[in-house]
């Protein structure tokens, strides 16, 4: 339980992680007037350049974590890896309203799906394979296509294999014998993914943002569009959904939900107990953002009911177009473009990204092919 569920400025808020996503959580705590502290091992990372102090130490390290602890009345997170046990030492003093529960769960795919499981929620098929003898047997009873994931780590397409046909299996048994703690699951044919972004009070309120939808490239975020082309029937589903695993996870904070959508039918993919790469765009279009929302339901404020202001198309920047967004900037007005900070523009890596807003969907696309062009 928090010793103080409010939290006004100029309290310090802390931030495990010196991402883009702290760097955007500590540039809306800046707006508000709170103080913002940030653990994290590299100098002048991305969130120490907004923010007021860092604590330059790795994420398991108990000492900085109660350095942390006592400079902050209160402590979130950018990323769900997380130390579990520093997570526990913050909760125990009161200054960790997201708690640890959430980053247990979705730290490790094998209790993500168990509690959506145990929600009698729409997921794909799924075993979990320690050894490669399960692995095998587990093969046996899957229908190609499958994917194999590792159950801890991995992201933007790390930690995973697809398996297209039974000539794949030897693959999947020296992906467990390499990794040893496995999933495999059912390969969902979908027409879109979608994001489900929402907020939760430290009371339970709830508030959704517009459902966003997904593009990839290479398995990383390519571009995001709010609001989603869905149907009323899938819009339902999705939130119903999405509150389910709110309430029975107690969830504080900003949290995402990723989804596919096949029809009218939806199963639920990942979890991330943070704001998300998909909720960029509510930066510029919604009347208040992922992260601000964030900020104010860790503090115990009350949230902002949401409100989209214009249809929006968020485009993420990586290491190799860095070059050409420069170039951009001194020929075109179009889109809002937010650079993270960090020092080396490396290919692949997220460097940035580029918000379009319009009053249409098709006017917002104009602008990102003017600003390609």
């Amino acid at each position: 339980m928090l010793t103080n569920n409010i939290i006004l400025p100029p309290q310090t808020i802390g931030i495990i992680g010196g991402g883009q996503l702290g760097r955007m959580m500590a540039i809306a705590a800046k707006y508000m007037g709170y103080q913002v502290a940030v653990l994290d091992p590299t100098p002048n990372c991305p969130t120490a350049q907004v923010s007021d102090q860092q604590i330059i130490a790795a994420y398991d390290d108990m000492n900085a974590i109660q350095q942390l602890s006592e400079i902050s009345d209160v402590i979130t997170y950018e990323f769900e890896n997380v130390d579990l046990n520093a997570a526990l030492y913050l909760e125990e003093q009161g200054k960790l309203p997201q708690g640890a529960y959430a980053l247990e769960v979705t730290q490790n795919r094998e209790k993500e799906k168990q509690l959506m499981k145990d929600l009698q929620l729409p997921i794909p098929a799924f075993h979990i394979v320690q050894l490669e003898k399960e692995c095998e047997e587990a093969l046996k009873g899957i229908t190609f296509p499958a994917v194999m994931k590792t159950c801890r780590g991995g992201y933007d397409g790390k930690g995973q294999l697809k398996l297209y046909s039974k000539e794949d299996i030897q693959a999947a048994t020296n992906f467990v014998k390499q990794h040893k703690y496995c999933i495999l699951e059912e390969w969902i044919t979908f027409d879109k993914e979608i994001s489900v972004l929402f907020t939760r009070s430290q009371s339970g309120m709830i508030e959704f943002f517009p459902i966003a939808e997904n593009e990839h490239k290479d398995h990383i975020l390519y571009q995001t569009t709010a609001p989603a082309n869905v149907t009323d029937v899938v819009q339902k589903k999705a939130y119903e959904s999405a509150k389910m695993i709110a309430d029975k996870m107690n969830i504080v904070g900003t949290f995402a939900i990723e989804m596919f959508v096949k029809g009218e039918e939806i199963f639920i993919n990942e979890m991330a107990p943070r704001p998300h790469n998909s909720g960029h765009y509510t930066i510029e279009a919604c009347n208040i953002s992922q992260f601000a929302q964030h900020i104010r339901a860790i503090c115990g404020l009350p949230l902002i009911p949401i409100e989209q202001l214009k249809p929006a198309m968020m485009v993420n920047i990586l290491g190799e177009d860095m070059d050409d967004v420069l170039q951009s900037m001194t020929k075109t007005p179009q889109g809002f473009i937010h650079l993270y900070g960090k020092g080396e523009a490396k290919a692949k890596r997220k460097m940035g990204h580029i918000t379009y807003i319009g009053n249409t969907t098709e006017q917002h696309m104009r602008q990102f092919e003017e600003a390609k062009q």
